[in-house]
């Protein structure tokens, strides 16, 4: 009997020798409340039967919390001909424990069925992210939902909002009302902007708690401030261009960045904060400061990539002093690799490396640098994991720069441990799946590039590492994901039917 298709891959997976166990309309759901109403909603989307409240007597399906069970956010699910039980350690774990049951519902001549299994399951990584760029297209809060819901089917617990860039700031802070009123309407390609109320934030931030997520906003900063410009000019340098920059603009379009302009252009690197002037860091504890109180997750990213307007002196004095006043917030400062070139960086600031699967240009030494400060890095290798980058073959949504297209058998076909030279497990935090959006407009175009490979991402983020399960491999990995299909068409998400998978259509 081959095993049922879960992804990402579990740690153990046995099939029994029994009957399945059947769902039917008379199938009941016992337990916890949040835990059955996810599951609910799942199996009524893919199999129309609705499931209904149970008294506990030990048939139908059975959902509950034992701390005894393993580690944070495991689960153990046990199935037989006459019932099925989802035992999580905590409320995370059993929430997890629902997607991979609904994972494994199956059809057969006689209806649907949970096979005979036992599942025991725990996660590699405590950190399992996707990022989603809300500045260089602006994305609804309704939008923003759905991708959440999306990512936690497939255990994903962080949802890093990029949230502002050169050509928009999105997010509203009553200390700072200029940067929403002057610097929020404009999107890449001349596009509508918009921005989130504190109130939209709020609903975001409490929408992912509960689907066990926390929200990891991003400030993009000393480059990528176009926008700040624009409500502060006083507190940004005019643009500064390389010959590189102007060939970005004549192969993408647009034109070039003026002071005081809006910007719609896809060229990065023009841009920088004042590093020298004492207001620049007024402007920095307010923004983060508000942002702290708002976000009860310990995480505040601050950028620092793409700096390229900022002398290397200058850069360290920056980041030096934004990722010190945001660990006396008591958040733990995120930056990307970059930051790790400046020596006084705040010892607590979590690295995240964004370079490629064979790092180039001096960013394995600027990645390690967080470890050696006893800190730890998020792995998000873009030519394997930026969810932005071309298919080989599909739409004509993405970019290439990243050894691009990307293949979803790349975007799985890679080791955590393997891509900085000298860190292992134990300096890794986790893994993170950015989509950039220069190109990405709709919730339809998010689906399509996401899908499926996020879903390698969050393998390489939750499951064994390779080489420690026979499940762990490109083969097994495109037959199980590929037989998700149907579920998630179910469930609306539109994913592209890449010919690298061998697609279920039932």
């Amino acid at each position: 009997m081959s095993l049922p298709a879960v992804v990402p891959a579990p740690v153990s997976i046995e099939t029994g020798s029994g009957a399945p166990f059947r769902l039917t309309s008379a199938t009941t759901v016992t337990g916890e409340t949040d835990a059955a109403a996810a599951l609910s909603a799942i199996v009524g989307a893919r199999t129309a039967l609705a499931l209904a409240d149970g008294d506990g007597d030990g048939d139908g399906i059975e959902l509950r919390i034992d701390t005894g069970t393993g580690g944070p956010e495991s689960y153990r699910i046990v199935a037989d001909e006459a019932s099925v039980s989802v035992t999580g350690a905590d409320a995370a774990g059993l929430f997890y424990g629902v997607q991979t049951l609904s994972q494994i519902i199956a059809r057969d001549e006689q209806g649907w069925t949970v096979p005979a299994v036992t599942i025991d399951d725990s996660p590699r990584f405590a950190y399992r992210g996707v990022m989603l760029d809300v500045a260089r297209h602006f994305h609804p809060v309704e939008t923003v939902k759905g991708y959440i819901d999306r990512a936690a089917s497939l255990k994903l617990n962080a949802l890093h909002l990029h949230l502002t860039d050169d050509q928009g700031w999105r997010i509203h802070l009553d200390s700072r009302p200029e940067l929403t009123e002057k610097a929020s309407a404009t999107s890449v390609g001349g596009d509508l902007g918009g921005f989130y109320t504190k109130a939209d934030f709020r609903e975001i931030v409490e929408y992912a708690a509960s689907r066990h997520m926390i929200v990891v906003p991003e400030i993009d900063m000393p480059g990528h401030t176009h926008a700040v410009g624009l409500a502060y000019p006083e507190l940004a340098e005019d643009p500064t261009l390389s010959d590189h920059m102007r060939e970005i603009i004549r192969d993408y379009g647009g034109e070039e960045p003026r002071a005081g302009s809006p910007y719609d252009g896809m060229a990065v690197g023009f841009s920088s904060l004042k590093i020298h002037d004492e207001a620049t860091y007024d402007f920095v504890a307010d923004v983060f400061g508000e942002l702290a109180a708002m976000t009860p997750g310990p995480y505040l990213h601050f950028g620092g990539d793409e700096s390229l307007s900022t002398t290397d002196e200058d850069f360290a004095v920056f980041v030096a002093r934004a990722s010190a006043i945001i660990a006396d917030l008591g958040k733990t400062p995120v930056a990307w690799h970059e930051a790790g070139a400046a020596a006084d960086v705040a010892d607590t600031t979590v690295g995240q490396y964004w370079g490629f699967l064979t790092p180039q240009e001096g960013a394995a030494e600027k990645a390690t640098a967080f470890i050696d400060n006893g800190a730890q890095l998020i792995l998000s290798p873009a030519d394997a994991i930026y969810l932005d980058m071309k298919y080989p073959s599909g739409p004509e949504l993405g970019l290439t720069w990243a050894n691009g297209p990307t293949s979803v058998e790349r975007a799985y076909s890679w080791e955590p441990s393997d891509v900085v030279p000298g860190v292992d497990d134990a300096g890794i935090l986790g893994v993170e799946a950015p989509l950039w959006t220069e190109t990405i407009r709709t919730s339809a175009d998010i689906d399509t590039m996401a899908f499926p490979r996020a879903a390698a991402a969050a393998e390489a983020a939750w499951s064994p590492a390779t080489g420690a399960s026979e499940l762990r491999t490109w083969a097994s990995f495109r037959e199980r994901v590929g037989a998700l299909g149907p579920l998630w068409t179910s469930m609306g998400i539109g994913f592209h039917p890449s010919d690298e998978i061998p697609w279920a259509t039932e």
